[in-house]
């Protein structure tokens, strides 16, 4: 499960409470339909506030290709029109599973890559927790992109409840890149997706977010998507989670993630429940289950699921460390994800008022 980096080194993680001191927010424009969120009244739950996509994706975008519309006017539409099923299945697991990095079971921070030493896995014996396919739920989906070599889905990600009901949450080393699209609920070999395909206009993440030490504390982000052709938002199809934050190091949660199909043949969603302890030296939350392979950098942790909905509260994602987990063998059987405080609610501001 775990998401190894390509940045050159292993930093010290933090061992203290402070959290990172604020960087300026990175921007990426996809489309000129981008949302004006009016204000930030959002129902964040108070509380104390104290993998993965596999390697780092380059930013620059790949030749254009057929079918594509313009990046600036980039819709729902497009992105439908373009992930047609025959494009997705024919979609070929790259190297990894974020374009450009090392192949491993995670995904790290936008970064030129870099292997790091070797980590050993925790064994097997420690982790008692397999995570079980199923049919997925309608808030946590997978990424597509078309830029650079990413083929297939390389990311995971999931609906945020906000004012404009257009927002998604996901690893910050997710860097979806142009063309993007976010596919709910995402149904391998389907005709038509359950949910549709939607378009991503703009992402939020910190500039000095990354993989190591304080830096993996922020490895998380945002992105705005396109309205359906009928005007309805994202959230009103699927329903969303609401952003919350990390209630202390302890906690049940339920995770769903999508595994590329390099690492998963099956190509479906899996689930695992499990208890969060703390990772130890760091600030961030550790969880053993076995089956977190690449593809599920961004994969939401969720408490107070609603059977009915599959919605509840979103108090971490994979990411952080490593880009979300140990190195080495068996790594997809503990994931990491950053502690969620002020850092990430002020990000979340920023996203809805954009």
């Amino acid at each position: 499960m775990a998401r190894p980096s390509t940045e050159p080194t292993r930093g010290t993680a933090p061992t203290g409470s402070t959290e990172p001191t604020d960087p300026a927010r990175v921007r990426r424009r996809w489309s000129h339909a981008a949302t004006a969120a009016l204000g930030m009244a959002v129902c964040l739950a108070t509380a104390p506030a104290g993998h993965a996509a596999e390697s780092a994706r380059g930013a620059a975008a790949g030749a254009a290709r057929p079918g594509l519309a313009p990046a600036a006017s980039w819709t729902s539409r497009d992105a439908a029109a373009y992930w047609t099923s025959e494009r997705m299945a024919a979609a070929a697991p790259g190297r990894d599973d974020t374009p450009g990095g090392s192949a491993s079971a995670s995904g790290t921070a936008a970064a030129a890559p870099a292997a790091e030493p070797a980590k050993p896995a925790a064994p097997a014996a420690q982790v008692p927790n397999t995570a079980q396919h199923f049919d997925g739920v309608p808030s946590v989906g997978v990424l597509f992109s078309v830029d650079g070599d990413a083929r297939t889905h390389h990311c995971t990600a999931s609906v945020v409840h906000s004012p404009h009901r257009n927002l998604i949450l996901t690893a910050g080393h997710c860097n979806p890149g142009t063309h993007a699209a976010f596919v709910p609920q995402y149904r391998s070999g389907a005709t038509t997706q359950p949910y549709g395909v939607w378009a991503i206009e703009e992402s939020f993440a910190y500039d000095d977010r990354g993989t190591t030490g304080d830096k993996a504390d922020l490895d998380f982000a945002f992105a705005t998507v396109a309205p359906a052709e009928d005007g309805r938002s994202l959230e009103e199809v699927t329903g969303g989670n609401l952003l919350t934050p990390t209630p202390g190091y302890t906690n049940d949660v339920t995770v769903i993630g999508y595994p590329n199909v390099r690492n998963d043949p099956a190509d479906r969603a899996v689930r695992c429940d499990a208890r969060t302890a703390r990772l130890t030296g760091t600030r961030e939350l550790r969880m053993d289950c076995g089956g977190f392979y690449g593809g599920t950098s961004g994969s939401p942790w969720l408490t107070d699921v609603d059977d009915e909905t599959g919605t509840g509260r979103v108090i971490g994602v994979i990411g952080g460390l490593n880009g979300g987990g140990p190195k080495g063998p068996h790594n997809d059987r503990t994931s990491y994800s950053p502690y969620f405080g002020g850092k990430i609610l002020s990000l979340y501001s920023r996203a809805v008022r954009s």
